[in-house]
């Protein structure tokens, strides 16, 4: 597995207040309630309802295991975590849809539900919790830990799992349609000859860049800028340094505040990125018009 550097190794300064507004706490009225430690809790918005799961109800699970994650993508090391399955979470799925894991700071990692419920030879994914009594080390000095929830995954490399798809410090569980069929405006229009390959790079551009990026406007995560508004990529940078870019963005420019990971070849192949480059080319052809009064 790749040494992948994660795509937010760092928060935003009112992580603070986002936590208290993104989690519900199990509070009574009163001073009393004052005084008790914020209780972080997992939202589950599976069908109609939603359903909250406190931090000590997912320590106290039955199905609660102590694993290792050799190679963790966010620590850079192998890892050892109290975790449950994410199955044991998830009960009947609709048939078709993805899951959304939606984090504190606005990160947005959509995931195929064939790749958690899979069994068998295939990648294991697990809810990390933390342990206050245990609490995990900071992702970066003066920066807080992946908890209190973190999705890890064992053996990912056989189901080829990226590292966008280990969204930590999350907040929300949801189920939801894949995100070109609720933003059409992500959709490609190509000429016969290219559509294709277009179509695939909207793939990839589903699975590695709209965890922090939109385009035209179509999307869940807002970290990043649009990829194609005002302006594309591929307009502004020439297409050695857009690689260059992609691959490793300290190869091109540097700046303290900067998040974007690199995506080395087993991560993004040369032929996906091929494809993902199609992609925003014919998107810069497909952007909206402004409006005019």
């Amino acid at each position: 597995m790749s040494t992948f550097f994660p795509r937010r190794l760092f928060v935003v300064p009112i992580l603070s207040g986002l936590l208290l507004a993104a989690c519900s706490f199990l509070n009574s009225d009163g001073s009393d309630a004052q005084k008790r430690p914020v209780e972080p809790v997992l939202q589950l918005q599976l069908d109609a309802g939603v359903k909250s799961l406190t931090r000590s109800e997912l320590l106290s699970s039955t199905s609660l295991q102590r694993i290792v994650i050799p190679d963790d993508v966010s620590y850079h090391q192998q890892q050892t975590y109290l975790a449950v399955p994410l199955r044991s979470l998830l009960g009947n799925l609709p048939a078709h849809g993805n899951l959304q894991f939606t984090a504190l700071d606005g990160f947005v990692a959509t995931i195929p539900k064939q790749l958690v419920t899979n069994e068998g030879n295939a990648s294991q994914a697990w809810l990390a919790v933390e342990d206050p009594a245990h609490p995990w080390g900071a992702l970066k000095p003066g920066q807080p830990s992946a908890g209190p929830f973190y999705l890890v995954w064992q053996a990912p490399e056989k189901s080829h799992i990226s590292g966008e798809q280990w969204p930590y410090q999350i907040a929300k569980i949801g189920v939801t349609t894949p995100l070109e069929l609720r933003y059409p405006q992500l959709m490609p229009h190509a000429e016969a000859a290219s559509q294709e390959a277009a179509l695939r790079g909207l793939q990839v551009f589903t699975k590695n860049c709209a965890t922090c990026h939109s385009l035209n406007h179509g999307g869940d995560a807002n970290i990043g800028p649009d990829l194609n508004l005002p302006m594309n990529p591929t307009e502004y940078f020439q297409q050695t340094a857009l690689r260059y870019l992609i691959r490793d963005p300290g190869s091109v420019r540097r700046w303290n505040q900067s998040v974007m990971p690199g995506f080395k070849s087993d991560m993004i192949s040369d032929t996906e990125l091929d494809d993902l480059l199609i992609y925003l080319r014919q998107m810069a052809t497909e952007r909206p018009h402004p409006k005019t009064n």
